[in-house]
């Protein structure tokens, strides 16, 4: 507890793995991660049942198989956060590049599981959805590009990382997938901001994304069917959005009641994309603040550890890492509240779905292990020229 309040100390040389781990690592961040897991599992055990119920399972089924993969998550972040930067490193190029395939072979191999985009492999016991664990791996890659153009005579790592994020991208529109492209599409924007990126740049970027969504909606009717629902002044109850929307309403400030709620027998996703609406109404806006100030937590927390870092490779990611965690959050909440068209993107931490769960706590493991204390200099003396190499 004392760490905690305080801060973990640096680590000392020689000092055996798991101690060195333990007083280092962020201990209100895995606390505030760790949380939002409860709070999945709470809320599993509503939304989950009238889906086991419609497939003739046991009611408690996905809460369980929920649990499974929350722990095998858990387990993987910590084992994450256990590594050098180095090693962090050379994980996620690895794990990209295998994602990449995966997702390169999704239009021949992957299924949509009727939903109108194929984003997922079959596996029989489970699907695998490799866009989930391909994020992490490229905003650790591309800012260790980015941070390798600034050396030096370094390469244009900036230019090859752009690159890199188009061709992500456009295997991601190519499923459809517009959420996920949008969300790699701002995590490089952050670290380039972050590495100090000129604001007309930005904006003149902005401006391309909104010619790239105008050429999308003309050309996809899966996109232009989200964007017209989104923007039409009416609103369908029997639709997801509607059934959510109503929910929410009905939750007020302390909800219905444990269990009582009904959207999860009308939302088909009411345990993935709109677990929030499940919150809302059986638990009303105070749990609803309670998630919503975790999330933010863990970013801001994340962030301020980060502006004390030296290593240019460590600052990026781990800001590429936190505010797309972060965004993510937002967009499915968003959703659900209608201020943003439907995604089809998971609640961090808080949704049913392997792939998000697993994929999401090796993320965190990644920005655990950035945010980890270190022996070094304030950032602020390195500037003044009084830290140390």
């Amino acid at each position: 507890m004392t760490e905690m309040v305080y801060g973990a100390l640096p680590a000392q040389e020689g000092e055996p793995i798991l101690p060195k781990w333990w007083r280092t690592l962020d201990k209100w961040t895995t606390t505030f991660i760790v949380s939002l897991f409860i709070v999945g599992l709470l809320l599993g055990l509503a939304a989950s049942v009238p889906l086991a119920a419609r497939n003739g399972l046991d009611n408690f089924h996905y809460v369980q198989r929920q649990a499974f993969f929350g722990c095998s998550a858990l387990v993987a972040m910590m084992l994450t956060s256990m590594m050098s930067p180095t090693l962090v490193r050379r994980l996620a190029v690895i794990g990209f590049v295998f994602a990449f395939v995966a997702m390169a072979l999704l239009p021949i191999f992957g299924t949509d599981f009727g939903k109108g985009a194929v984003r997922w492999y079959s596996l029989g016991f489970a699907s695998l959805q490799p866009s989930e664990f391909l994020k992490p791996g490229f905003i650790v890659l591309a800012a260790w590009m980015i941070a390798a153009s600034q050396q030096i005579y370094g390469p244009p790592g900036t230019l090859l990382s752009f690159g890199l994020c188009m061709a992500v991208v456009m295997l991601l529109v190519l499923q459809p997938d517009f959420g996920q492209a949008c969300l790699i599409l701002f995590g490089w924007g952050v670290m380039y901001f972050v590495a100090g990126a000129p604001m007309l740049l930005l904006v003149g970027m902005a401006g391309v994304v909104i010619f790239g969504g105008v050429v999308a909606y003309s050309n996809s009717e899966h996109f232009a069917r989200r964007i017209d629902g989104f923007l039409s002044p009416d609103l369908d109850p029997t639709t997801q959005l509607g059934y959510a929307t109503n929910a929410i309403r009905e939750g007020g400030l302390f909800g219905v009641g444990v269990g009582e709620g009904q959207v999860k027998w009308s939302l088909p996703d009411a345990h993935t994309d709109f677990i929030i609406a499940v919150a809302a109404e059986e638990y009303g806006l105070v749990l609803v603040s309670i998630i919503i100030f975790l999330y933010a937590m863990i970013v801001v927390r994340s962030l301020f550890r980060l502006m004390r870092e030296r290593d240019t490779f460590i600052r990026l990611a781990g800001a590429g890492l936190a505010c797309t965690f972060g965004v993510q959050a937002m967009i499915n909440m968003g959703v659900a509240v209608r201020l943003l068209p439907a995604k089809g993107m998971t609640l961090p931490f808080v949704s049913y779905g392997g792939s998000s769960l697993i994929a999401g706590g090796i993320a965190m493991g990644m920005l655990l292990a950035f945010t980890r204390s270190r022996p070094q200099g304030e950032i602020a003396d390195a500037l003044r020229g009084r830290g140390r190499g």
